[in-house]
C-alpha cells in the first residue's frame, strides 16, 4: 500500500505546478513577441514583406514545443 500523502504537502505542490504553468504562459507569450519583433525589424531592415509573418510562425512552433515538453515534464 502507497502511504497517504499530508494534505499541506498536496497544496504545496498545486502552487508549485500553477507558478510554473504561469511561468510557461509568460515564457510562451514573450517568445512569440519577441519573434514577432524580430520579424518586423528584419522586414524593414531588408525591405521584404514575409519575414515578420515567418519569424511569428517559427516562434509560435517554438513556445508550443517548449510548452509540450515543460508540461510533460512537470506530469512526471
Amino acid at each position: 500500500m502507497n502511504p497517504q500523502k499530508s494534505p499541506k504537502k498536496d497544496d504545496k505542490d498545486y502552487l508549485r505546478k500553477g507558478a510554473r504553468l504561469s511561468g510557461m504562459a509568460l515564457q510562451m507569450g514573450l517568445t512569440i513577441y519577441l519573434g514577432n519583433l524580430l520579424g518586423k525589424w528584419i522586414d524593414s531592415k531588408y525591405t521584404t514583406d514575409f519575414a515578420e509573418t515567418l519569424f511569428t510562425l517559427l516562434a509560435i512552433a517554438l513556445a508550443m514545443y517548449a510548452m509540450i515538453r515543460q508540461v510533460t515534464q512537470l506530469n512526471k
